[in-house]
């Protein structure tokens, strides 16, 4: 578990430039979470030109996230220990030279690699980037900023299909990663130039790496079983081999916690009903909302030939429904018990999954309407759920 010790209170030096500070955060925030929601309209553009199957193509996605997810807490802890100025930038550097390599990826597996390194820039900057806003605000404007914060994350998310669209019908999807090489780098010099050097005695972290890398392990053969089940070459012998690899990483995981004096995760945390409940429901959530982004752009491109803008602006409902009704959720949870609500969130997105299955005859406006409720459902849903 993560320990702070000896924290102190910032110099005024950071308050001089907070807003300098808020831009190269809230622009790395936007950047990451907009080429998230970017690169799944590309996914048929890049089956096309690499002639690879869906079950390879959609890791362009999924390995972006896994090391996000995987890697939070060591550059988080290393963050810590070396300074949020040198692993910020860093960050955003790493990613920039990603997106410049997913640009002139010349086969798919450089571009797997290229992804990858993406998602280390992202995981260093999505771990840094809240603990930099809170360490540069005062308490009385911390709020306001880490709600500006939130809406660059909306932003990023309702940007990304549309950039991605008009990328796609004017161009290629390499020209979606040549857009952000630029900002990223233009991001990484302003943050070398205004980022606060570390303080003497600043607070750090402490992290056992050995549970970290056994969460890395675990994370990456669950995301590889998952994967290979939903092949249509799967073979029973292969999917029991590694499903047993995944249990046995489980437990390694599990012991090395309950071993170790500084764990990931609180003692007798997953243990507790409520927190394992929402955990689960998160995960179940997030598949969910995986298994739209991913395949619905197929379905607009293979099936309904439309073209790249508007599928984009289709793809627009899911942010656009989650940031229109985040405020009435904000409202809804002073009112309502948190198992109300998020038992409404995950029927309304289940419903539009299953209104998905149900388009016959085959048209776009048809589609609209399930996105908007599935991205409704995970707006009501995520926040009495966290």
């Amino acid at each position: 578990m993560l320990q702070s010790v000896n924290q102190k209170p910032l110099n005024s030096d950071k308050h001089a430039y907070k807003w300098h500070i808020f831009t190269i955060v809230a622009g790395g925030v936007f950047m990451a979470t907009m080429d998230s929601s970017m690169v799944n309209l590309a996914l048929p553009a890049i089956m096309s030109d690499f002639g690879t199957p869906l079950k390879n193509t959609e890791w362009v996605s999924l390995i972006y996230l896994l090391v996000i997810s995987s890697t939070l807490l060591i550059w988080g802890n290393l963050s810590d220990r070396l300074g949020r100025r040198l692993i910020y930038p860093i960050g955003l550097l790493v990613f920039a030279l990603g997106s410049l390599s997913c640009a002139w990826s010349p086969n798919f597996d450089f571009l797997i690699m290229a992804r990858l390194l993406q998602g280390l820039g992202a995981a260093m900057m999505m771990s840094t980037g809240p603990a930099i806003i809170k360490e540069t605000f005062p308490p009385l404007e911390l709020g306001r900023a880490l709600g500006l914060i939130g809406t660059s994350v909306s932003l990023g998310l309702m940007t990304g299909p549309l950039v991605a669209g008009v990328a796609l019908q004017f161009a290629s999807w390499r020209a979606m990663f040549m857009l952000t090489f630029p900002i990223g780098m233009l991001l990484f010099f302003a943050a070398r130039r205004y980022l606060p050097r570390r303080q003497p005695g600043e607070g750090r972290l402490l992290l056992a790496w050995s549970p970290a890398l056994a969460w890395i392990i675990l994370l990456t053969t669950a995301s590889l079983t998952v994967t290979y089940a939903a092949s249509p070459a799967c073979s029973l012998t292969v999917l029991t081999a590694l499903i047993v690899t995944v249990l046995l990483a489980l437990i390694c995981f599990i012991r090395l916690e309950t071993g170790s004096s500084l764990p990931l995760l609180a003692p007798g945390l997953i243990a507790r009903r409520y927190m394992s409940s929402a955990l689960l429901c998160a995960m179940l959530s997030f598949m969910q909302l995986f298994a739209v982004l991913i395949i619905t752009p197929f379905y607009l491109d293979r099936v309904l030939n439309l073209p790249k803008i508007q599928i984009g602006l289709i793809m627009m409902s899911i942010p656009l429904a989650a940031m229109g009704l985040a405020p009435l959720a904000g409202w809804l949870y002073g009112r309502f018990t948190a198992r109300v609500l998020c038992t409404l969130g995950l029927f309304a997105a289940s419903c539009g999954a299953w209104l998905l299955s149900l388009i016959s005859p085959p048209g776009w406006l048809a589609v609209i309407l399930p996105l908007t409720l599935i991205g409704g459902g995970q707006a009501i849903f995520l926040s009495p759920n966290s």
